[in-house]
């Protein structure tokens, strides 16, 4: 396995206040890797101190480059895109506008507009919507701008934090199909943080279980399937 992303002994702090304690983990070249756990484990955290949000320690790799300790905006040149949980879409900006914000550390402007063809293919509502203010549109829509967003980076790596949060369930399949298209018909790595654990699972190849900050279980995603503490903690069954 080639990692894309490694990450050994992070800490992250608040202040004062410690959130995460040595925590390590892997995404693959093209794989997808789930962390889960309840709310305040340290999932979102885990996504900030990866962008370079917060004051961190250890070591984070991408590409065999070591980036803790670099600014945000050079984490995402490097090809690293993050949606955040509550999706962060400008309301008062049109879809197209999000969109094209979306690729202003690119250097290749030429390729912006066959990008937006190609988002628009992933996601024809917000072709639809186009030139709707982006506050206008549904929850569901929204996410998917966000993730369109995203994906107009042309990143290496997409961190998403809880894409199903508040979502209809049809919706969250819809996104999560799409999310694996884009992941085997691109190559694009995933680090997904998410509550919905049995979608997270089945969209993941890796997972690793986060419990106050601490990894407590790793593993294949098809392996935490079937372990009975996850079945019973975060499965129902």
């Amino acid at each position: 396995m080639t990692a894309l992303l490694e990450v050994e002994g992070l800490t992250a702090f608040y202040g004062w206040s410690q959130v995460l304690h040595g925590i390590s983990f892997v995404v693959a070249q093209g794989g997808i890797t789930a962390i889960l756990g309840a709310n305040g484990a340290g999932k979102t955290t885990t996504l900030r101190a990866v962008s370079g949000m917060v004051r961190t320690a250890g070591v984070v790799r991408f590409a065999g480059q070591r980036i803790d300790g670099k600014a945000t905006e050079d984490i995402v040149r490097l090809g690293i895109a993050h949606v955040p949980e509550g999706r962060g879409t400008f309301v008062n900006l049109t879809v197209e506008e999000n969109l094209r914000l979306g690729a202003y550390v690119r250097r290749d402007k030429a390729r912006v507009a066959a990008d937006l063809d190609r988002v628009y293919g992933y996601f024809p509502i917000l072709a639809q919507r186009r030139r709707q203010l982006a506050g206008t549109l549904s929850g569901g829509e929204q996410q998917m701008l966000a993730l369109a967003r995203a994906l107009m980076l042309r990143p290496r790596l997409l961190l998403l934090d809880e894409p199903s949060l508040g979502l209809a369930p049809f919706v969250v399949r819809e996104i999560f199909d799409i999310v694996r298209t884009i992941n085997r018909e691109e190559g694009v790595g995933v680090l997904l943080v998410e509550q919905n654990a049995a979608m997270a699972l089945h969209l993941a190849d890796r997972a690793y279980l986060l419990e106050t900050g601490r990894v407590v279980m790793a593993g294949a995603a098809a392996e935490l399937r079937q372990n009975e503490t996850v079945r019973r903690a975060y499965l129902g069954y």
